[in-house]
């Protein structure tokens, strides 16, 4: 009898835990006409990711065995052929809309600014974007949507949006961030898991920290689509070089967090998930840096102010990374036009200048880059586009790695790896487009994007 009273007891006291427990948990808001996919799918961007740190991961002396699994359990591609520029911003949309940049709006990382007006501004804000996004289509067919620091989604039709946003680094970049958010999402989930990191945040401890919120979305609020980026990589490989001592560090923490976030995933969805490893572009060493703004200076197609910052212009450098578009101020002026070609011939002429090819406007058309820019400078491996309007033409580079050259250069290859429900088991895709991730994924949702110009790699299969 006593047994039985002490278990009796003891039953209710776990039971009155148990209760507390939940009233403590943050409050979960799940639309009430909430449709869930047979397959939820997670989208994870690895910034910088080169597809041979996975590939090749023993010959780099990588210990990343999450990552690894995505060959042994799902499908990969060799090698993704990304987008002109092959830069963050429009890679991103591009794997979310399925077009190139010349039609989903979003032509570089930074917007064109010739007068330096703009604080050097970002394609943060969705309304940029000409053609519907995964996220769109997946809200119109009531699939909910939770997005964790991915660009290019302020304002966007996300159910649990924590965008990508900065501006100077400053404690005040919290409260912007805060306020671009889904309304009290930061407030209910920082009460459980501590401080956000912050927009400008690129280090693995940042990454870090936006796991943990990544996780908690997924369980708490069980998304149809889950999209979740992450930059230390690319920071590292920036600072230090691709496969540095410091990348390799960094990707191999990356893989811990890939490693929680299927977990999670899985576990929300009683193993229906399908989990996707994503990049945006590949990495070469850089050492030295192309000034091409000094050039249209001393070639009088840009007027410097007293304060030393552009006051007038006819034609102006866009830069991207490894590569600049070329806009006129005059896009019909024949004389601007001639005058541009020409001072780019002879830069290009100049081997030591380290320009591999000058596109015109029907090659970057037939590319789908940069509608509307006369020119585009793509610069050799070891060059990047400098940011210095006087002084010399070439000199040495700030940054150990860059990206944004051709997106014909096997280095700038991105990835593709995918794991889940019906996905075939250790099957190589060949090389793939951009364009293909997004009608993939929304194929698995069972959702189709019609405007997209890639295609479901797995149509006539899961």
């Amino acid at each position: 009898m006593r047994g039985s009273r002490a278990g009796a007891t003891g039953a209710t006291i776990t039971a009155l835990v148990a209760l507390a427990a939940l009233v403590l948990l943050p409050v979960i808001r799940v639309p009430f006409n909430q449709q869930v996919p047979e397959r939820p799918v997670v989208l994870i961007s690895i910034d910088g990711l080169r597809p041979d740190y996975v590939t090749e991961a023993d010959r780099h002396g990588l210990a990343i065995p999450n990552l690894r699994r995505f060959m042994k359990e799902g499908a990969y591609a060799t090698g993704v052929r990304g987008v002109i520029p092959t830069v963050t911003y429009p890679s991103h949309a591009t794997m979310v809309t399925g077009v190139a940049p010349a039609r989903h709006g979003i032509h570089s990382n930074t917007t064109f600014d010739p007068l330096a007006r703009n604080q050097g501004g970002w394609y943060w804000y969705a309304s940029d974007l000409t053609t519907p996004a995964l996220w769109d289509v997946a809200a119109e067919n009531k699939l909910t949507v939770a997005s964790v620091h991915w660009p290019v989604t302020v304002g966007a039709r996300i159910d649990w949006n924590l965008p990508q946003y900065w501006r100077t680094g400053t404690p005040d970049d919290r409260k912007l961030v805060r306020a671009l958010s889904t309304p009290k999402l930061l407030d209910d989930l920082e009460n459980d898991l501590g401080p956000y990191a912050d927009g400008i945040d690129e280090s693995t401890e940042g990454d870090e920290r936006r796991a943990r919120f990544v996780v908690r979305l997924i369980e708490t609020r069980k998304p149809g689509l889950t999209l979740a980026y992450f930059t230390a990589l690319d920071h590292a490989q920036h600072e230090h070089g691709p496969f540095s001592k410091e990348a390799k560090e960094a990707l191999e923490r990356i893989d811990r967090i890939v490693g929680q976030v299927r977990q999670a995933a899985e576990e929300a969805s009683g193993r229906r998930a399908v989990v996707a490893i994503v990049s945006d572009h590949g990495f070469v060493a850089t050492e030295k840096a192309v000034n091409l703004t000094t050039a249209f200076v001393q070639a009088g197609l840009v007027t410097l102010g007293t304060d030393g910052k552009p006051a007038k212009w006819l034609a102006m450098p866009w830069g991207a990374g490894a590569s600049a578009a070329v806009v006129l101020s005059d896009s019909t002026d024949r004389g601007t036009h001639t005058r541009v070609r020409a001072l780019l011939d002879r830069l290009a002429g100049e081997p030591s200048n380290g320009i591999e090819k000058v596109l015109d406007a029907a090659e970057l058309k037939a590319g789908g880059g940069f509608p509307g820019a006369a020119f585009y400078v793509a610069f050799k491996p070891g060059f990047t586009a400098g940011g210095a309007l006087t002084g010399a033409l070439v000199t040495p580079s700030t940054v150990k790695g860059m990206h944004g050259h051709l997106n014909t250069l096997p280095e700038m290859r991105a990835s593709f790896f995918i794991a889940g429900p019906g996905i075939p088991v250790g099957k190589s895709l060949g090389e793939v487009d951009m364009r293909d991730v997004a009608p993939t994924l929304a194929a698995i949702m069972g959702l189709s994007l019609s405007n997209a110009e890639g295609r479901n790699l797995f149509r006539g299969g899961p």
